[in-house]
């Protein structure tokens, strides 16, 4: 199963906030690991207690939160 990726607005907002050089590792990562992923859980790590549902990725000095649901990962 392929995944696709789907940024919230606060996500979109929290990137055009940051520096260009920032924002394009960022999206250049999930572009080359995530989108079209046959596993994106390999890549993250599950968050734990009540949030066991949120995956985060570690890119840098930057972590991306995601929540996985069939096919569709969220961003935000």
């Amino acid at each position: 199963m392929k995944y696709s990726v789907i940024y919230t607005d606060k996500a979109r907002k929290n990137l055009r906030k940051m520096d260009r050089s920032s924002a394009a590792m960022i999206y250049s990562w999930i572009t080359k690991n995530l989108e079209g992923s046959s596993d994106p859980y390999r890549m993250g790590k599950s968050l734990k207690g009540d949030l066991k549902r949120v995956w985060r990725y570690r890119v840098g000095d930057f972590r991306i939160f995601t929540v996985i649901e069939g096919d569709v990962l969220t961003i935000f």
